[in-house]
């Protein structure tokens, strides 16, 4: 008669061995799935804790080249459709309100339409921790005279696509060079950073101070002395009054982004909101706005127009002590109110 060997009548010892047996046995079916999922290119990392690039260099090309193809379809299309899915923060509001524009001027298309194509694409992967992940891609674009595409790739999860956040322009040489390891994989610096002149995240709250106000934390510039004293010109003509606001902008796909470069400071992209109203003295008139202007416009432009705008802009940020540099700024118009 064969022996009851139920767990219910095995000895302490025998169970104790048992579990420890099949725990074994579970590390050891754990260990070869691993193993598998390694050699298969699969395997899946806690990417809200290790630090790893934020995409392998095929990857990245791959996305440059999504983007570009995207991008050229809804320009010759004038169909925002068709690169939304590609496109988010800044430069996803600037080019929305262009192809709406663009689609209510001419329905059947861009007559003009002259496909992108970048060059001498250079590409910056940071390692890091957490999401977002991005990259920079620096290119020479055949729209833009000689000036280099600075563009943020970005994705908040492992299923997203990338998407492109920050277009902005900036003059040949003047992309510094990045800190990198001995991979090539470049370094990303947090928002709240002490180390530099300004902490990356509080640069567009600074820019938007510094622009009503003035100040010490930029450097004269184009963007920055010459951009106030433009507006202090346009701010008062015969018959007009033009009114600025401006406002940062930090949240999601605005979130400011910086790479540490090779002298120890950073290279930033960050965002801004602004308006401007433009109001007419009684009995004088808003001057005419253009075609896109006002394909963008709500309400009837009786004695005021306000115009909003979203726009990137790129800096360096040196480490320690100074001034921070405005290297490239584009403003988009995004909608319009007439009153």
């Amino acid at each position: 008669m064969s022996r009851d060997r139920s767990p219910r009548r095995l000895r302490r010892g025998d169970r104790n061995t048992l579990l420890r047996r099949r725990d074994r046995n579970v590390l050891i079916a754990a260990s070869l799935i691993a193993l598998s999922l390694t050699a298969s290119g699969c395997m899946v990392v806690h990417g809200e804790r290790e630090v790893l690039p934020s995409a392998t260099r095929a990857e990245a090309a791959k996305a440059v080249t999504a983007f570009t193809t995207a991008y050229n379809k809804a320009d010759k299309a004038y169909d925002n459709s068709l690169d939304a899915p590609y496109l988010t923060g800044p430069f996803g509001d600037i080019t929305a309100a262009r192809l709406k524009a663009g689609h209510a001027n001419s329905p059947s298309g861009n007559p003009n339409h002259v496909p992108l194509k970048l060059s001498d694409v250079k590409i910056t992967i940071p390692k890091k921790a957490g999401w977002p992940r991005w990259f920079v891609a620096d290119a020479q674009g055949n729209k833009t005279g000689t000036a280099r595409w600075l563009m943020v790739f970005t994705r908040g999860d492992l299923g997203e696509r990338w998407r492109v956040a920050y277009v902005t322009l900036v003059a040949p040489g003047a992309v510094p060079a990045f800190k990198t390891d001995q991979d090539g994989w470049a370094e990303a610096v947090p928002a709240d950073s002490a180390q530099l002149a300004a902490a990356p995240g509080k640069l567009s709250a600074d820019y938007a101070t510094y622009l009503k106000k003035g100040g010490q934390v930029f450097a004269d510039g184009a963007y920055t002395s010459v951009e106030r004293a433009g507006r202090v010109k346009r701010a008062s003509k015969p018959g007009l009054v033009t009114q600025f606001i401006d406002r940062p902008l930090t949240g999601g796909g605005y979130a400011p982004l910086a790479l540490r470069t090779g002298d120890g400071g950073a290279l930033v992209f960050f965002t801004t909101h602004h308006y401007e109203k433009q109001t007419a003295y009684a009995g004088t008139t808003v001057p005419a706005q253009g075609k896109d202007v006002q394909a963008l416009t709500k309400g009837e432009v009786k004695q005021s127009l306000t115009l909003e705008f979203m726009s990137a802009e790129v800096a360096l940020d040196p480490a320690g002590s100074g001034k921070v540099s405005v290297l490239g700024r584009v403003p988009g118009l995004t909608s319009a109110q007439g009153e």
